[in-house]
């Protein structure tokens, strides 16, 4: 049996850092180079935005980079076009981030066939319960060999917890806080005793923090109970600024 490379990435024995970026952002051509560069300088783990008009859990950042994407031409079928040779290349887990409307448009199984086909590892789909996905779609994330990652938050109930958990076979998403994705300074008690609770549940699938996390003092944070953690709107700040060049400067301040 083949391991997912996400799984093979969590058995490693250090803390996980995954960077997410949008599609198609700055410019319509950067998706591949983004990625090759965030590789080279020593990220562990990528996710890939598909830009969705309506992005209910992204923060003002996300949500532009989103918009400016979609105005540069980024559709679900370029991203695969894009992505068809990036195992040539890259060797690290890649998930794709997105929200379920355009997966179902593009039609479940066809997009699960199509992320196959390119090597892509998994998916994260914030706006998909995981009651309806273990009812109706799990067999054929299965039956493709992709992960799906499920999102948890401070008001998840202890019973829902368990539940993702026993449907999970990679890691859970675990935001820091109630709010859209963003940057902050630093993570408060609320914060750390929500990681602390979270770690003490013990359950079979690590965790990784997402939402808040912006630099090397709350990466440490983030980290110290979970397994990794992942910067979004920092990074895409970072690129709106800067060439991909310069990438390996940003991952290099992180940890």
């Amino acid at each position: 049996m083949i391991v997912n490379r996400i799984n093979q990435n969590l058995s490693e024995d250090r803390k996980i850092l995954s960077i997410y970026f949008t599609a198609g952002y700055p410019n319509i051509d950067d998706t591949v180079p983004i990625i090759q560069k965030l590789e080279s300088s020593g990220v562990d783990m990528i996710e890939i935005g598909l830009p969705f008009s309506d992005p209910l859990a992204d923060g003002p950042t996300i949500q532009a980079s989103s918009t400016q994407a979609l105005n540069n031409g980024m559709t679900t079928a370029l991203l695969f076009d894009q992505l068809l040779d990036i195992r040539k290349t890259v060797h690290i887990p890649l998930i794709i981030m997105g929200y379920f409307n355009p997966i179902l448009q593009y039609g479940v199984e066809a997009f699960c066939r199509k992320c196959a086909e390119v090597g892509i590892d998994g998916l994260i789909i914030p706006d998909l319960p995981v009651d309806v996905y273990h009812e109706k779609y799990q067999h054929i994330f299965e039956e493709y060999g992709l992960i799906n990652v499920f999102l948890i938050t401070p008001q998840t109930s202890d019973e829902r917890i368990q539940f993702i958990d026993s449907v999970s076979n990679a890691f859970i998403y675990m935001v820091s806080s109630a709010s859209t994705t963003g940057t902050q300074s630093g993570f408060g008690d609320v914060q750390m005793n929500y990681f602390r609770r979270i770690s003490s549940m013990r359950l079979n699938n690590p965790q990784i923090v997402g939402f808040g996390i912006s630099n090397k003092e709350t990466f440490k944070d983030a980290t110290r109970y979970a397994k990794g953690a992942i910067i979004g709107s920092a990074f895409i700040k970072f690129i709106s600024m800067n060439p991909i060049s310069e990438i390996n400067r940003f991952v290099s301040s992180i940890r």
